[in-house]
């Protein structure tokens, strides 16, 4: 039980006037409770009221929990009607409903219990989740230095007859390696021209001489995810390339030293992205230069141009911006970066100046 963010999040729910929140998502119930399980189509939900009442409503095929604290378990069998025994109960006032929770479950509360307020109450978890907590960040730091050796190792495996495929399954066996639970998301390893799309799907393509490389991965360490993102060249590289990865690094360095508490993730998305325009290239910057991450790969917040908040001591985010030239290539360089009392700490240290791979 994380009895701080309980906490926290019954002082979030008094001061909104939320006098009961239905929380959907796994990621959160587990942040909470210390419980997660994948419920599929079933229904998981914690209940949270307001003066500090807990339930966890489990399908009697999740996996068992037991009773612990305020926290009161609730089995379910299919075809029990759920949701009728949750509007039955429901608080009077403003019911706080998760953003994640599937639509046919809301419709069926709302249509069983009409007259009450529904507000989406995940912006005060999302708020708690995105200050990292000491341990947090430990294991966090740890999942990232465990990522970091898989890139240099998988680097090293690209040759002139390595696919993308071959890659992501190399991948996979250098996770096992370093005790890591597999991806965070869906690696991406791109050749050349596959490099102008930033979500590439791998495929059965082999490098050709000239091509950069973007690589894109992260795993899953004691629940916390890791994001990383290295450009590497193969074979050779042209003066027009290297000019593109030195404008991508300076970006990327350039944003990290503009993070600290207090600044505006505004900020520190367009200084990345002031760096790429002045040398050409803003068309081919297509996506915000970070994100949030936890326990989730993506979470609550991001750094980009329409996003005026305050950067917070504890925030965990990644500084990625990127260029993109459609049917020719791409370059993408990602850190994570951990907000200190005085700066940030960048969690990767994987190499990230300009290497290009043997032809062999």
């Amino acid at each position: 039980m994380n009895k701080l963010a309980t906490k926290k999040l019954l002082d979030a729910m008094q001061k909104k006037d939320i006098s009961q929140f239905l929380i959907s998502d796994p990621s959160t119930i587990d942040y909470l409770v210390g419980y997660h399980t994948d419920p599929g189509e079933r229904l998981l939900l914690l209940s949270i009221k307001r003066n500090g009442q807990m339930q966890l409503i489990l399908n009697q095929l999740f996996p068992t929990f037991k009773e612990k604290d305020n926290l009161a378990i609730k089995y379910y069998n299919d075809g029990e009607p759920i949701i009728k025994e949750l509007a039955e109960a429901l608080e009077a006032g403003n019911i706080g409903i998760d953003k994640n929770w599937p639509s046919h479950f809301l419709i069926n509360l709302m249509k069983q219990h009409p007259n009450a307020e529904y507000v989406n109450g995940s912006p005060l978890v999302d708020k708690i989740r995105a200050i990292k907590s000491k341990e947090e960040i430990d294991i966090m730091r740890e999942a990232s230095h465990r990522n970091d050796q898989v890139m240099q190792a998988l680097i090293k495996k690209i040759d002139a007859t390595t696919s993308e495929n071959e890659i992501k399954e190399q991948l996979a066996s250098l996770y096992k390696e370093y005790e890591c639970d597999g991806f965070s998301f869906e690696p991406i390893i791109a050749y050349g021209p596959h490099g102008a799309d930033p979500h590439h799907s791998t495929d059965d393509s082999l490098p050709q001489v000239g091509q950069s490389i973007i690589i894109d991965i992260g795993s899953s360490y004691k629940g916390y995810c890791s994001d990383m993102t290295r450009t590497v060249f193969f074979g050779e590289v042209s003066d027009k390339h290297k000019e593109i990865y030195q404008t991508v690094l300076k970006a990327n360095e350039e944003a990290i030293k503009q993070v600290k508490p207090g600044v505006s993730f505004a900020s520190i998305d367009l200084t990345a992205r002031k760096i790429i325009e002045d040398a050409g290239y803003g068309e081919y910057f297509t996506h915000r230069t970070g994100h949030f991450i936890g326990r989730d790969v993506h979470e609550y917040g991001d750094v980009s141009q329409h996003n005026h908040n305050k950067v917070e001591v504890g925030n965990v985010f990644s500084i990625e911006p990127g260029i993109y030239l459609p049917g020719e290539m791409g370059v993408r360089i990602e850190d994570l970066v951990v907000v200190t009392e005085t700066g940030c700490e960048v969690i990767n240290l994987a190499n990230k100046e300009l290497t290009i791979l043997p032809n062999k």
